[in-house]
């Protein structure tokens, strides 16, 4: 059953006219996890951005994106923050941006948690140590009482990933997650998210340029260039046999580039034997 239908998404900007993507048309089933991948501009994370509305000003986004009976194209700010952190969680690409400089990281995960759990507050602490414990970071309490500009950008990633884990949401959206994390603690993550669906049957949109942590995690795939889509399917039958140039390139050069995390995956799995 589909729990997320895009249809003829388009994004362009209003200042030159450019269109930034085109007609984009995809399914995210319950409980399964669609690849985006693409090279930098192709239009990977501003699709991301429209289905939440979270595009800037100039952009005009049209189409459908339906989750829940519901056209999320169009709808209010209040609408959608309704949706956002609840229902539909985004982990940004950008961790520094994501954080509150002048707040530490404990009041602001307890705050969110709160705010869209309705938890009262020492439960939403213990939430947070709980969640950090889950992304593997040690001292939590030290963690907690730090602000965003004394972790460094790996580490405010896996905080923003243990929020969102947290939440469990129906649909979590994962701008490249694993960008500013070595490939030991990228393994740990992937498998925090495989739990989490299998737990909790939470689908999730996985956007990166890392094929092989794509190839591990997702059921389909969806390739794109210039805000178009070259090819959609089921991620084996993708990577077995690419039926675009452009995928069949991508996937003969992004593979190499991918053994770490290839490795460590192998290494993990070997040392649970």
């Amino acid at each position: 059953m589909s729990l997320l239908e895009v249809k003829k998404l388009s994004v362009i900007d209003t200042r030159s006219g450019q269109q930034i993507v085109q007609d984009l048309n995809f399914t995210l089933k319950e409980n399964s996890c669609l690849g985006i991948v693409g090279e930098s501009g192709s239009g990977k994370s501003i699709t991301a951005r429209a289905i939440l509305g979270l595009t800037s000003p100039w952009l005009d986004v049209t189409g459908e994106a339906i989750f829940n009976g519901m056209n999320l194209i169009g709808q209010s700010n209040g609408v959608m923050r309704k949706i956002r952190g609840q229902q539909v969680c985004m982990i940004l690409q950008d961790a520094m941006t994501a954080f509150n400089p002048l707040n530490t990281i404990g009041r602001q995960m307890s705050e969110t948690f709160r705010e869209n759990l309705g938890v009262k507050k020492k439960l939403a602490i213990d939430m947070a140590k709980v969640a950090l414990h889950r992304v593997h970071i040690h001292h939590p309490e030290q963690v907690l009482k730090m602000y965003p500009h004394q972790l460094s950008g790996g580490m405010l990633q896996r905080v923003m990933i243990s929020i969102v884990i947290m939440m469990e949401p129906d649909i979590i959206i994962a701008d490249e997650p694993t960008t500013a994390i070595d490939s030991i603690n990228q393994r740990d993550i992937v498998e925090q998210f495989k739990l989490l669906r299998e737990l909790t049957g939470t689908s999730i949109i996985f956007i990166s340029h890392d094929l092989g942590v794509v190839q591990y995690l997702s059921d389909e795939l969806l390739v794109m260039q210039n805000g178009k889509c070259l090819e959609y399917g089921k991620t084996n039958e993708v990577f077995s046999s690419p039926k675009h140039g452009f995928t069949k390139y991508l996937i003969n050069t992004r593979l190499s580039l991918t053994e770490p995390f290839q490795q460590s995956m192998t290494s993990g799995v070997l040392s649970c034997l």
